[in-house]
């Protein structure tokens, strides 16, 4: 029966599921019809929106594109395959290994969504090379569902936003502090809730398949660079293999991390794929051996690179339409003070599904559930939480998100979302009775 269940869910996608950039197409048209129907907007306005907006994500698209890249290049650095090879003697059964790529990444997100999204997507990778027999589309979809507590760890962005003075709704707020955010007991109990249902969950599935997809070894090897000592080398090549060289950059990227630490800096994307830059540069100790990691990894970031643009126009419409805030406004408007929290988890997962950044999609929706919780005198701080849980939650079956790890993997969406609707329902569960009963 469990064999039934898992296998239909995944098979249903890889046959069904077109290519993410096909579903972002269909995406496009519903929002700019929707718009037209239910807010009496005009096409030519629509299409304004649209367009406007195409290039409101082009910055993040190409941090996106670079912290893919980066933290690729540091992951084919001999110190991040030995640091792999002692994980893998501990996660030496596919059962180990999924738990493992699971657990890690929900760890490493919470801490930084960046820094997790691209390293329990590497996880993966190497841990199919190592671990024989384990299924590679679980794997992989085991590493991205631990995405899913981004939002509310210390890289979130409503979370953090609204401890920070001067933000857009501080007039009607103030200054909510993350130790009743982040650090809350709401948010904390399902952090803990999660650590335990989605491993088991990933555990769980693997028992639902009947003949596990592996890859072969060679088919995830990596073209290795050595710069190999040669009499013949020209002044440009020994250039080029200048370790030398390397470290003294490498150092300086170092040095101005360390002042930018002492000046007060915080950790931010940017930080995170500067120091990834300068690591990967040091630990490859040539500018040649950096350089063709650069180059591998650029292969796999197209899927970034062309959807990304249309996503933001998607969010352009939603905002300047009305329609989020109008689809915002329905859910609230049947919520109680008790129920708010959850109402607020549900609206941000449909929300979610249309504009996929969480800063763009608490720009939306927080005027109004703050309206709304003041209205009916509910805790604020547990509406937040609902909507950073809701946010992350949907992001289950999200291509935006998934393209860095797909990339990394070299998988396609279809291959994995099976698994992750399947994680959706069990970690939707969770989530929902603890901001129903806490």
């Amino acid at each position: 029966m469990l064999k039934t269940f898992t296998g239909g869910f995944v098979n249903a996608f890889d046959r069904y599921m077109p290519d993410p950039l096909i579903l972002v197409l269909f995406i496009t048209l519903i929002v700019f019809v929707a718009g037209m129907v239910f807010q009496g907007q005009g096409a030519v306005a629509m299409l304004g929106y649209w367009q406007d907006g195409f290039w409101n994500l082009l910055s993040f698209a190409m941090q996106m594109t670079l912290i893919l890249v980066a933290g690729f290049t540091v992951a084919r650095t001999p110190l991040f395959m030995g640091l792999v090879d002692r994980i893998a003697d501990v996660a030496k059964t596919p059962g180990r290994a999924i738990l493992t790529v699971s657990f890690t990444t929900l760890v490493i997100c919470w801490i930084n969504w960046g820094m997790g999204l691209v390293a329990g997507a590497i996880l993966a990778r190497e841990l199919a090379r190592r671990v024989e027999g384990v299924d590679y589309r679980l794997l992989v979809a085991s590493a991205y569902a631990g995405f899913m507590s981004f939002h509310a760890g210390l890289s979130g962005s409503a979370t953090l936003l609204v401890a920070t003075p001067g933000h857009f709704l501080e007039d009607q707020v103030g200054l909510i502090p993350t130790s009743e955010t982040i650090f809350g007991v709401l948010n904390l109990s399902i952090c803990a809730a999660i650590l335990v249902v989605l491993p088991l969950t990933c555990r769980f599935l693997m028992r639902g398949i009947s003949k596990p997809v592996t890859v072969k070894i060679d088919t995830l090897r990596d073209e290795d660079v050595k710069d190999s000592p040669s009499e013949t080398l020209r002044p440009a090549e020994r250039i080029e293999r200048s370790k030398t060289l390397a470290w003294a950059s490498a150092a300086l990227g170092f040095a101005s991390v360390s002042v930018y630490a002492m000046n007060g800096g915080g950790l931010n994307l940017n930080i995170i794929i500067f120091v990834l830059i300068f690591l990967g540069l040091a630990l490859h100790a040539s500018p040649r051996s950096f350089l063709s990691s650069i180059d591998e990894a650029a292969r796999g970031v197209s899927g970034v690179l062309i959807q990304f643009p249309f996503y933001a126009g998607i969010m352009g419409m939603m905002g300047a339409s009305g329609l989020g805030a109008s689809l915002a406004q329905g859910f609230t408007s049947i919520s109680t003070a008790s129920t708010l929290p959850f109402v607020s988890f549900l609206s941000a997962g449909v929300l979610n599904i249309f504009i996929p950044s969480g800063g763009g999609q608490w720009a939306v929706q927080g005027p109004i559930l703050v309206e709304a919780a003041q209205a009916l005198n509910a805790d604020i701080s547990n509406v937040i939480i609902g909507f950073v849980w809701g946010d992350a939650w949907t992001n289950l079956i999200q291509p935006f998100w998934a393209l860095p790890v797909l990339a990394i993997a070299g998988l396609k969406a279809r291959d994995i979302m099976g698994f992750c609707v399947i994680m959706m329902g069990t970690t939707g569960i969770a989530i929902a009775a603890a901001l129903l009963i806490i």
